[in-house]
C-alpha cells in the first residue's frame, strides 16, 4: 500500500458504518453504542512444548451482543492482533444482522504460525486456549459460539468442543459450543463449501436481476464470464470449482502467495487446487502462464473479480487499475475504504463482503440449531417424502401404460422425483434462501434511495437498521 491516506482495516469498517449513519436517523447514543466494540478478552498463556514453556497471545473480541449467543470465527496467523480482531467482530454483527441469523458478532485470534508445529503441540496449544477462553464464558453454547477461520479448521473445532465438554460434563449441548466440526463430531453436511457456495448463490441472485447487470455494465448470465479469483484457500477454491463447473463460468486467473496463473480459455480449478496440495503453490504449473508478481493479476481483464484471501489487498495503490466491472468480496475486507471510493467513482459495482461471505455464518447457525435439536436435519420427514412422491409417480406410470407412445416421462424424472431431501440438500436450500432474501433486502435500498448508489452502503444501512430495533427493543 503507498500513501499516508490509506486507512487501516480497523478505519476502513469505521468509515464504511459512519458513511452510512450518516444516510440513517439515528439517536447519536444509539449509534455509538452500535459502532463500539462491547469488550475485548487479551490471554496470554504458556505451554509446554520441546522441553520449554512456549507464552502465546490470544484475543476473543464480542462486538454486539443485541442478540446472544454471539458468533465469529477464530484465526491462526502471526498478523493477529487486538484491532484487526475488533474489526472482524464488528463486521460479524452486520453480516449476522443482513442475513438474519440470530447472533450479535465477536471475533477470535492467537498469534501463531501453524505450519510451524506438529499436529499434537497444535492440539496443546488449542486446547489451553480453549480452556482460557471457555472458562470465561467466551466459548459457551448460550454465550459466545466461536467457528473456523483463517489457519483453523474442522480439526480444531473438535478440540475446542471436546475440551469445551470435559470442562462442562453435564451440559447437554456441549457439541453446540462450536460450529464447523468435522460430522462425526456434530457437524453438518455442507459445511466446509458452504462460505464458496454462498459466493455462487450471491452471484446467480445478482444475474437474476437485469438492472443490476446493467449497472456493472455486463450482461447475460454466469455463463461464459471471465473470472478471477485470488486465493485459492477453502474458499476461493470453492467458490471457483462451483462457478466452472454448474456455472459455465470461465476461471481465467488465479493468484496464490507465490505468483498467479492466466489462461484466457480458461483454468482448470480441481487440477490447480492438486497441484498446490502436491507442490504448496502454482510455480510451475503446466496448463497456465506463470507471474511471479502475483498481485499484477488483479488488475487483468475480466467480467468477475473475487479477492478471496486476505483484508486490504484492493488499496490505493492498485484501484484506479482494477479492470473488472464487477467485484463479490470473499475475503473480509479485501477492498480499503480509500479504493472502494475510487471504484465507486469508476462505476464499479461491489458486492460487499458482510453479504458475499454470509454462506460460513449462515450454515454454523444451521449447524449450532442442529446441535441443539439433537437430530440431524431430514431424518424425521425424508423417508415420508419418498412415500408421497412414490404415490405421484406410480399414477404417472400407469398413465405412461395407458397412452403408450404418445406421452412418456423424461428418462431420470422418476429417479430426481423420488429422491427425498437429506441433510445437504437441505443445508443448500436453506443457505440459497437466505442468500436471495438478503441481497433483495440490500437492492432495495440501493435503488429506492437518491442519496444510496452502492450495495455496501446500503448493506450497513440494513444491518445497522436491524441492529438499532433489536437495541430499541431491549429498552435502549
Amino acid at each position: 500500500m503507498t500513501g499516508t491516506k490509506e486507512p487501516s482495516f480497523r478505519e476502513s469498517v469505521d468509515l464504511m458504518f459512519n458513511r452510512a449513519a450518516s444516510l440513517m436517523d439515528l439517536p447519536p447514543g444509539l449509534e455509538e453504542k452500535i459502532r463500539v466494540c462491547n469488550a475485548t478478552y487479551t490471554v496470554r498463556f504458556g505451554v509446554r512444548l520441546r522441553g520449554d514453556i512456549h507464552t502465546f497471545t490470544g484475543y476473543r473480541s464480542v462486538h454486539s451482543e443485541h442478540m446472544e449467543p454471539v458468533k465469529g470465527g477464530i484465526r491462526y496467523a502471526m498478523a493477529v492482533n487486538q484491532d484487526e480482531v475488533e474489526a472482524l467482530a464488528a463486521l460479524m454483527t452486520y453480516k449476522c444482522a443482513l442475513v438474519e441469523t440470530p447472533f450479535g458478532g465477536s471475533k477470535g485470534g492467537l498469534r501463531i504460525d501453524p505450519r510451524k508445529y506438529e499436529e499434537h503441540e497444535l492440539e496443546q496449544i488449542t486446547r489451553r486456549f480453549a480452556y482460557e477462553l471457555a472458562k470465561r464464558d467466551l466459548i459457551n453454547p448460550s454465550q459466545n459460539v466461536p467457528a473456523p477461520d483463517m489457519g483453523t479448521g474442522e480439526r480444531e473445532m473438535a478440540w475446542m468442543a471436546d475440551q469445551y465438554a470435559r470442562m462442562n460434563t453435564t451440559d447437554i449441548n456441549s457439541r453446540a459450543c462450536v460450529t464447523g466440526k468435522p460430522l462425526n463430531a456434530g457437524g453438518i453436511a455442507g459445511r466446509v463449501e458452504a462460505t464458496g457456495r454462498g459466493i455462487q448463490y450471491a452471484l446467480r441472485e445478482f444475474f437474476r436481476n437485469p438492472e443490476d447487470i446493467k449497472a456493472a455494465g455486463l450482461s447475460g448470465t454466469l455463463d461464459g464470464k471471465r473470472v478471477v479469483v485470488q486465493g485459492l484457500g477453502n474458499v476461493g477454491y470453492h467458490a471457483a470449482k462451483f462457478l466452472s463447473e454448474e456455472d459455465g463460468s470461465r476461471i481465467v486467473g488465479v493468484i496464490e502467495w507465490d505468483g498467479a496463473l492466466y489462461n484466457p480459455d480458461g483454468i482448470d480449478v480441481e487440477s490447480v487446487r492438486q497441484w498446490i496440495v502436491k507442490h504448496g503453490g502454482v510455480k510451475d504449473y503446466p496448463d497456465a502462464t506463470h507471474t511471479a508478481e502475483g498481485s499484477s493479476v488483479l488488475e487483468a481483464d475480466c467480467d468477475i473479480l473475487v479477492p478471496a484471501a486476505l483484508e486490504g489487498v484492493i488499496n490505493l495503490s492498485n484501484a484506479d487499475r482494477i479492470k473488472a466491472p464487477l467485484i463479490i468480496e470473499a475475503a473480509n475486507g479485501p477492498v480499503t475504504a480509500g479504493a472502494d471510493e475510487i471504484l465507486r467513482k469508476k462505476g464499479t459495482v461491489i458486492i460487499p463482503d458482510m453479504y458475499a461471505n454470509a454462506g460460513g455464518v449462515t450454515v454454523s447457525y444451521f449447524e449450532w440449531v442442529k446441535n441443539l435439536s439433537h437430530i440431524r436435519f431430514g431424518r424425521m420427514q425424508r423417508r415420508q417424502e419418498e412415500s408421497r412422491h412414490e404415490l405421484i409417480i406410480s399414477e404417472l406410470e400407469r398413465l405412461d401404460r395407458y397412452l403408450g407412445d404418445a406421452w412418456s416421462m423424461s428418462p431420470d424424472f422418476k429417479s430426481k422425483y423420488l429422491k427425498g431431501a437429506g441433510e445437504l440438500e437441505l443445508v443448500r436450500s436453506g443457505l440459497d434462501d437466505t442468500m436471495r432474501i438478503a441481497y433483495q433486502a440490500m437492492r432495495e435500498v440501493w435503488h429506492s434511495r437518491s442519496d444510496v448508489d452502492d450495495l455496501r452502503t446500503a448493506a450497513y444501512i440494513v444491518a445497522i437498521d436491524r441492529v438499532s430495533k433489536s437495541y430499541r427493543a431491549k429498552g435502549l
